[in-house]
């Protein structure tokens, strides 16, 4: 699974520009569907170009790219739930073959008569495994970036808690994990956890991706250890508020909130 920084609900302002491009944000809940970076063009030489199209997506094998044609006008597209550095940096180099191509805009809809699709790699459906996992998104952050995290909420006696965050500071550098923070709140010797585990912005040939259910087996090891239940013990007025306590950290300003 890929963690960190992605685009979902909005533009990154201030990072990226684009000249043919438009972004249609994803809707989540009932709709369902993923953003999506398109562009409707006219251009001479309509062959050429999808065959540089087709060489360039070599290199970012891991995303899809769509083009419908008619005669001299195409629609290119691609997109994903999480759209990541890697999307922008792909549909940049687009956007340099448009403009080297002379590609005009060309915003009336035209019946397609054809299409080319380049297909991702093949990806292997992942299933978590344990059930303290939470995958979560974020409010927006710097550029409006969001994170994609594993967050657990967990329970253990206070006096275990600075050796729990060590081993899991361990387990993160084992893991290709380079955020971890948490909040707690602490009680009676009882301590209340709440941890987040992350990535930083994933950038073209850096992706990076993490084996979740490995993180959660060395997890569920530390059960005993450190005497840890999964879930928060007592009522709202434990929750764990207190915080963010950073271990790792990377690109923050995507990830924290600035005090």
């Amino acid at each position: 699974m890929i963690l960190g920084v992605y685009w979902y609900f909005k533009f990154p302002e201030n990072v990226y520009s684009f000249q043919f491009f438009k972004f249609f944000k994803g809707f989540g809940g009932h709709a369902d569907n993923p953003a999506e970076l398109e562009a409707r063009v006219s251009v001479d030489h309509l062959e050429n170009l999808i065959k540089k199209l087709g060489e360039l997506h070599f290199r970012f094998k891991r995303l899809y790219l769509d083009i419908k044609i008619n005669e001299s006008q195409l629609l290119i597209s691609t997109g994903d739930y999480t759209l990541f550095d890697e999307h922008f940096q792909f549909v940049s180099e687009i956007e340099q073959l448009l403009i080297h191509h002379n590609a005009v805009l060309a915003d009336l809809p035209f019946e397609v008569k054809s299409s080319r699709r380049f297909s991702p790699e093949r990806k292997n459906f992942e299933t978590i495994e344990h059930s303290f996992l939470q995958i979560t998104g974020s409010d927006f952050k710097k550029n409006n970036a969001e994170n994609l995290s594993v967050r657990i909420d967990c329970n253990l006696p206070s006096a275990n808690k600075k050796d729990l965050v060590n081993d899991l500071t361990r387990i993160c550098t084992e893991e290709n994990i380079h955020v971890f923070y948490y909040y707690h709140c602490d009680f009676k010797q009882h301590s209340n956890l709440m941890l987040f585990f992350s990535n930083g912005r994933q950038l073209e040939n850096a992706v990076q991706n993490v084996d979740v259910n490995t993180f959660g087996n060395k997890m569920r090891q530390l059960e005993q250890k450190y005497q840890l239940h999964f879930g928060h013990f007592g009522g709202m007025e434990y929750y764990p508020r207190n915080g963010p306590f950073v271990e790792l950290i990377t690109d923050e300003e995507y990830i924290l909130n600035k005090k």
